[in-house]
């Protein structure tokens, strides 16, 4: 299998060398590093090419490393049921990049990229209906960032005076921001509740 995705990593790249700025396969996967500005005449490439023919489009999704310029990988996977590989294409995107939108060769790409847009904040331009998917509508933030607080910023619940849905800001004392991770295996002074019986029983022998 990997000599099989090696040969169609090789075949992709010659074919489009214009999209594809390399390849790997590490794992049993292949994945291919794409220019932004390229990825839906790739995706095209690879859904009409008789080696490739990867018709289904099983995700898309994005991944976020804050400390680079380029802050997004935009990560799609798609499956040849007819030769029965897996892709993986991975294309990195600033924070105010437009993305294009493969809505156009994959419909099922719809809600997939308004998940996107909805968790990471990442636009796509020709998208015919891009709005948020899981989150409300008057949600802030993008809660898969990385710098999204864990807390959020509003709390959402059912009010059952008022008979509907009230939302209202996160309100948390300092306390419970304050993580403690001592382990009393690693050595730290850190009493658990229950340890002064074994102490007891100790001193009672």
């Amino acid at each position: 299998m990997t000599e099989a995705l090696k040969e169609l990593g090789s075949h992709i790249e010659m074919k489009r060398a214009d999209c594809v700025l390399g390849w790997s396969v590490t794992g049993g996967e292949l994945t291919v590093d794409v220019a932004l500005s390229n990825i839906k005449g790739l995706v095209e490439f690879l859904k009409t090419d008789s080696t490739c023919r990867f018709s289904t489009l099983v995700d898309i999704t994005a991944v976020d490393y804050p400390e680079r310029a380029k802050r997004f990988d935009v990560v799609y996977h798609f499956l040849s049921m007819y030769q029965n590989h897996r892709i993986r294409l991975r294309a990195a995107a600033r924070a105010d990049d437009m993305v294009p939108s493969i809505t156009e060769v994959h419909p099922s790409a719809n809600w997939f990229e308004r998940e996107v847009f909805d968790m990471f904040g990442l636009l796509f331009s020709g998208h015919p209906d891009l709005r948020r998917i899981l989150t409300d509508y008057g949600f802030r933030g993008h809660p898969l960032r990385k710098d999204f607080p864990t807390t959020g910023y509003t709390e959402v619940r059912y009010d059952e005076a008022e008979k509907r849905v009230v939302y209202e800001p996160v309100s948390l004392v300092q306390e419970y921001r304050q993580f403690d991770f001592m382990s009393p295996w690693e050595g730290a002074e850190y009493i658990l509740p229950g340890d002064e019986k074994t102490d007891k029983k100790e001193g009672a022998k």
